[in-house]
């Protein structure tokens, strides 16, 4: 038998489902999907099954001095017991192994894991390493019919990555967690490539911070001549013999404005016309994807998790590449022939074709990937949901537009003159352009193809002069990094690589080191960073972080060793626990006084002391008095999610506004006080009888707001009655005249601004429904299975869908009476 080995479940997938010719089948191995047809399984991993850690005597944190750490040993351990369980079974059963995962430094890794564990369970089994840069059936089939060796070199720069990024992760959050007196899941995190990013974001937010306004003045008239008017700007040369606009003296502007303003016409000095050719885009690399999909309002984390779900399923090429030369076995033409017949880019492809199909070319190119394009397997709009389906033809038109003409513009520049010959002339310049050949701006609507429109003027032409106008403005400061640039900066500056930039602003944002879109440093950033440049500065300097990128390069080309790059990082740590040895006092305080501030929302409306976010034995969050226990003013917060203090605040209560970070389910919760008045104001809208005393004791069911700004349903006689059901934080409820018939109660709708209504229904039915997904008869969810078979499988040991995706199809089935082994294959698909 020949086992295959992919990174994920869904290559497996789709790669058994082309070398089968749609013929495999899924079976379970130890709850892991296996796909066999023939002679062949398939397996996918999930992502690294092995991980990296140091032995149990160095977990406790108190036990464990983060110093300890620099040189303490480092294990390989599963991560995905049952993964590697299932790999193990099939491996004594192979006679050959191929290994599939993605080509890159983090691939070739995983495949080297996976090579080492099939060898453990047969060191006798041949070990073929197959590559290919998009899953296609040509990719897939040609780099099957050609494997070559597992990259051991590739595979060491990541493992060296991964051994680094653990002990300097590890040992400085240890130390600082410590110091700062943080502890649980609230530690401080810092790491070799967080460092530096982080200090990116500090850096320019303390550039906005000390930026001074300087005040200037802008001039401008509208001009008309016999062909039409249009607006000019006055310019003048400056001390170093350049052309300026902005006037930085007020008299002087205000003098230029008089005479502007008493001026009847303009005379015609300079009209400049000239043909300019604007080239179509380089091929997408990893960086200017992020940057492309940024413009479309896509983080970098979101777009790169859409890019790889694209290239799994077969529709574009490998998303992690610094490559910006198409290869030379690409055929350009071949692949804007299959996109010619697709409905959505049918005829700007053809278009494209027409021509001289020569495309463009970047200053980067690998042997490794392509840049990003699409293959010639295209999908449906129907395929694809609506991120997904943007960021396709985002892609598709990038590759089109390479392949497109230059776009030809016509330029114009009017110079104007008021004044007569015993003055210096006031001048005032337009600027127009004029779009002459479309090129590829036809088939990239994510260029800028505006024109601006300045009529045909002669020389000497007297124009009248009309509406001017004097702007007063000032500078501005830097701008925020988004996170498009935030890569691109990382790019250039060698900090971390094509395949972790992203994820290191996600993380960012996870540890609450900033908030907002762009990228916003808290207090506790700030600190963090401060602390860092006054200890130890090489913790957020990008020349440590940068060189060990190169060190593991070099790894990777067999310049250098394993063992050499580590010890010699450990070694720069150890330098770094030098500089921090006697600084612990001093870095805890900074620390604690900037995450006290992280925390403060503003005055307490009772004593006037500060209000702080707090947390109670029990680990729940609200927010209390700085004054406790003299003040014991305090107010609710949700229990989902962990609290992020806002810059913005609340204007009624002087109160910083709160954001609860949940993953994907983040709100922003608003100001503490608001919402506990919202509370106490909203009246509560009966519905029906409560099912647990209406009967008894006339208790009847409300829809309630609570202080925490959460909603349910709740019984009037609270608290003598606790009966209560959940309802959506988001949202308008609305009490339609439906009726449930079970629970004489109307059905509710919940209607949003900007999606769909739900349709929630009655809201004890809604519940249980809920519950049977969530708790141990989630089994019932299943088609095919009601009570009887369900509480079958219970006496069988499957309490749930869990449970149930562990076993073994055939086990099972021989458990459970009735039941055969396609039912239980049935019932796990269903479950996935």
């Amino acid at each position: 038998m020949e086992l295959i080995v992919t990174e994920k479940d869904n290559a497996a997938r789709r790669i058994a489902a082309i070398l089968s010719d749609e013929t495999a089948e899924a079976r379970r191995v130890d709850g892991v999907n296996v796909y066999g047809w023939g002679g062949r399984r398939c397996i996918g991993l999930s992502g690294h099954v092995v991980g990296v850690d140091f032995p149990p005597e160095y977990e406790d944190w108190r036990n464990a001095e983060p110093v300890e750490l620099i040189d303490a040993p480092v294990e390989k351990q599963p991560t995905q017991e049952g993964i590697v369980r299932a790999l193990r079974r099939l491996a004594r059963r192979a006679s050959r192994a191929t290994i599939a995962t993605d080509y890159d430094r983090e691939g070739e890794l995983i495949g080297k894991e996976a090579y080492e564990l099939i060898r453990e369970a047969d060191e006798d089994v041949p070990v073929d390493r197959v590559r290919f840069s998009s899953i296609t059936d040509r990719e897939v089939r040609s780099a099957f019919d050609d494997p070559d060796e597992i990259d051991f070199d590739l595979a060491a720069a990541g493992e060296a990555r991964q051994v680094v990024d653990l002990v300097w992760g590890a040992a400085l959050t240890r130390y600082l967690s410590l110091s700062a007196g943080r502890l649980g899941e609230d530690f401080i995190s810092v790491g070799r490539v967080q460092g530096p990013t982080l200090k990116l974001i500090v850096d320019r937010e303390r550039e906005i911070e000390a930026f001074e306004p300087d005040p200037y003045w802008e001039l401008y008239a509208t001009l008309a001549g016999e062909e039409g008017s249009f607006e000019a700007q006055h310019v003048y040369e400056g001390d170093d013999g350049t052309q300026q606009r902005r006037i930085w003296n007020e008299a002087r502007a205000e003098t230029a404005d008089e005479r502007l303003t008493g001026a009847a016409t303009a005379t015609v000095t300079t009209v400049d016309r000239r043909g300019r050719t604007d080239d179509p885009p380089a091929p997408f690399d990893t960086t200017q994807f992020i940057s492309a999909a940024g413009s479309l309002g896509y983080g970098a984390s979101r777009a790169m998790s859409v890019a790889e779900e694209l290239y799994t399923d077969g529709w574009i090429t490998y998303p992690r590449t610094e490559n910006t030369v198409y290869p030379e076995d690409l055929d350009p033409a071949d692949l804007l022939s299959d996109l010619s017949d697709h409905a959505a880019f049918g005829d700007d492809a053809a278009a494209v074709l027409d021509g001289d199909v020569e495309p463009t070319s970047g200053d980067t190119e690998s042997t490794d990937h392509p840049p990003i394009h699409p293959t010639g397997e295209l999908p449906a709009r129907s395929d694809l949901g609506d991120d997904e389906w943007e960021l396709y033809e985002l892609v598709v038109r990038r590759f089109v537009a390479t392949c497109a003409s230059p776009a030809e513009w016509e330029d114009l520049s009017v110079v104007a003159a008021v004044g007569d010959v015993e003055e210096e002339p006031l001048r005032l310049k337009a600027n127009g352009r004029r779009l002459v050949e479309a090129g590829y701006l036809a088939v990239y609507p994510y260029s800028d193809a505006s024109e601006r429109a300045v009529p045909d003027v002669r020389e000497d032409e007297s124009l009248s002069v009309r509406d001017s106008r004097l702007a007063s403005k000032e500078t501005q400061p830097p701008r925020r990094y988004g996170q498009s640039r935030l890569v691109e900066t990382m790019a250039e500056m060698g900090i971390g690589t094509k395949a972790t930039r992203h994820g290191v602003i996600e993380k960012l944002y996870s540890r609450g080191y900033v908030e907002s879109d762009p990228p916003r440093p808290t207090r506790l950033a700030t600190a963090v960073v401060d602390a860092s440049e006054e200890f130890a500065e090489p913790i957020v300097t990008e020349e440590m972080t940068a060189r060990l990128e190169a060190d593991m390069e070099a790894i990777a080309r067999g310049e250098r060793d394993y063992d050499e790059v580590t010890a010699e990082s450990r070694q720069m740590l150890a330098e770094i626990f030098d500089r921090l040895a006697d600084a612990h006092e001093e870095v805890g305080a900074h620390l604690r006084e900037s995450l006290k501030a992280d925390k403060t929302l503003g005055p307490c409306p009772d004593c006037g002391s500060q209000l702080l976010l707090r947390s109670a034995r029990d680990g729940s969050q609200f927010v209390g008095c700085d004054g406790y226990p003299d003040c014991e003013f305090t107010l609710p917060l949700p229990s989902t999610g962990r609290p992020l203090v806002l810059e913005e605040a609340c204007e009624a209560h002087d109160l910083q506004q709160i954001k609860m970070l949940a993953g994907r389910k983040t709100f922003v919760h608003g100001c503490p006080r608001c919402r506990a008045e919202a509370a106490e104001d909203t009246p509560d809208r009966v519905i029906g009888a409560c099912p647990e005393c209406g009967a008894d004791a006339g208790g009847e069911l409300a829809i309630k707001r609570t202080r925490t700004g959460s909603r349910l349903v709740g019984c009037t006689r609270y608290p003598d009655c606790d009966y209560s059901l959940p309802l959506p934080r988001r949202g308008a409820v609305e009490v339609t005249d439906e009726t449930c018939d079970d629970h004489a109660l109307p059905a509710l709708r919940v209607t949003y601004d900007s999606r769909e209504p739900w349709e929630l229904g009655c809201p004890i039915c809604n519940y249980r429904t809920y519950r049977a997904e969530q708790e141990g008869s989630e089994l019932e969810t299943l088609d095919g299975v009601g009570e009887t078979t369900a509480e079958k499988l219970r006496e069988a040991g499957v309490e749930d869908l869990a449970a149930l995706r562990r076993e073994e199809p055939d086990a099972l089935a021989d458990r459970v009476d009735g039941v055969g082994v396609d039912t239980v294959e049935d019932w796990q698909a269903q479950a996935d």
